[in-house]
């Protein structure tokens, strides 16, 4: 069976791909298999210097990715430029660091010695999106392959060539055969080769309902599973927060790759004393940017990533606009070819509206009044996600004791919640389970082995 790609800032077909059959996707998983019994006896040393020339080839290559990013799913080519050099960074963080984050533990128990060791379990599936379609597959692929896995990527049908760039990429910094492989093909074939003996876990990033599925079958064959969800950041701004500051920052934290991020900021909760000073300057950054073709530089928010995505946003904010919210900017679809959608920025908003309940993946910004730090605490915990949240204050103390009460895998103070190699990632509640990045990303896809040691005695 075949699938066409279709460029969403022109929406001409890019190409045509085949759909490999389930039986050609079990044979890659074969010869990943195979391919794993050489791969997890390299020294941690030997694997770190692969991944030191994968670091090279991504920066050598910098401008083709990120090409082949914004044409197949619309990011702008200043973003996909950073992302591609992010995953050149993230390699060599885990270079650096793979071999002391893995070491063995010594532990004080009743025999004469013990020992945790940290030892790679076998194949590893991916199942990745199409809205950072080369840092979400190697925010995984890097830390579980370093540990001695081999994995086998299935990413969105959306970027099939940022799959086969990403193959393409392990290749040229000389990575052995099969140890990392991309396959083309559809839900079915994965869900059978995830029933299968050759894949010992699954890391999924997507929609929490794509995360119900994935999780159920890997549950019913005892896979060991990480996902990363949805979510529905709060973005929390206290009286005493810099406008001018925090509104910048609100404006990136929304508007990054046209907003279609887990972690961007999607909720914004702002104090009462503040909100009509936040709201003008937060409207007024945002009616600047400049919307249009990703491949140009200056392009600041580049089209949806389908039609789809398209007419659920517009839904969302006209469902916002009938129960009376108001547009501060933006609001509608550019009459041109592409999924266009004007950043847009809400006043007025309640909870019985679907840009406040729901996951909006898109430009849309609520403003969310509240009366004091308390109620931003109970609405920001209002919702079924908890992967990241911000808070915006001068007073960081303050702020360190508001992110000990709010529910999320990872809180930034003056910051928007990003991603760092150094850090854990991941989230709560319907943001999903587990955790990627830094030393205990590493040890998701390990088996923790307790080894004892007892004297014999007479």
């Amino acid at each position: 069976m075949k699938f066409k790609t279709i460029n969403p800032s022109t929406e001409e077909v890019i190409a045509e791909y085949e759909l490999m059959e389930k039986e050609k996707v079990i044979e890659s998983a074969k010869e990943s298999r195979a391919a794993f019994d050489e791969w997890k006896n390299l020294d941690i040393s030997e694997r770190s210097n692969y991944f030191r020339k994968l670091a090279q080839v991504l920066r050598n290559n910098k401008e083709k990715y990120a090409r082949i990013i914004s044409i197949e799913m619309g990011k702008p080519i200043k973003q996909a430029l950073a992302e591609v050099e992010k995953c050149a960074n993230t390699a060599e963080v885990y270079a650096d660091n793979a071999g002391k984050w893995l070491e063995e533990e010594v532990v004080q128990a009743d025999g004469k010695k013990h020992i945790v060791e940290f030892e790679p379990l076998g194949t590893i599936l991916s199942i990745m999106p199409w809205n950072f379609p080369f840092w979400q597959a190697f925010r995984f692929g890097i830390p579980s392959l370093i540990s001695g896995n081999t994995t086998i990527l299935k990413h969105s049908n959306q970027v099939p060539q940022c799959a086969l760039a990403i193959e393409e990429s392990f290749r040229e910094a000389g990575f052995p055969e099969n140890v990392f492989k991309a396959v083309i093909t559809d839900h079915e074939s994965v869900g059978e080769l995830l029933k299968s003996y050759l894949i010992q876990g699954v890391s999924l990033t997507g929609s929490t309902s794509a995360g119900s599925r994935i999780a159920e079958i890997a549950g019913r064959n005892l896979k060991k599973v990480v996902l990363e969800l949805g979510g529905s950041d709060p973005f929390i701004v206290l009286d005493d927060a810099d406008v001018e500051f925090t509104a910048r920052n609100a404006v990136a934290g929304r508007t990054v790759n046209a907003g279609q991020s887990c972690i961007a900021a999607k909720r914004f909760i702002v104090g009462k004393n503040i909100a009509e000073e936040f709201s003008k300057k937060f409207a007024k950054l945002t009616n600047v940017l400049i919307v249009g073709d990703p491949i140009d530089m200056k392009t600041d928010v580049g089209p949806l990533v389908n039609k789809e995505s398209l007419i659920q946003i517009e839904s969302q904010v006209q469902d916002a606009i009938s129960k009376g919210a108001k547009v501060l900017t933006g609001g509608k679809k550019l009459e041109r070819k592409g999924y266009f959608f004007t950043p847009t920025v809400l006043a007025n908003t309640k909870n019985d509206m679907k840009v406040v309940t729901e996951e909006v993946f898109g430009p849309v910004a609520p403003i969310i009044v509240v009366k004091d730090e308390e109620e931003a605490i109970k609405v920001a915990n209002n919702s079924e996600y908890g992967l990241g949240a911000s808070i915006w204050t001068k007073d960081e103390e303050k702020g360190f004791e508001i992110a000990k009460k709010l529910e999320a895998g990872c809180v930034f103070i003056n910051s928007i919640v990003k991603s760092d190699a150094r850090m854990p990632f991941g989230g709560i509640k319907k943001s999903g389970f587990g955790r990627e990045l830094s030393k205990y990303g590493l040890k998701e896809f390990v088996n923790v082995k307790g080894i004892n040691v007892y004297e014999q005695k007479k």
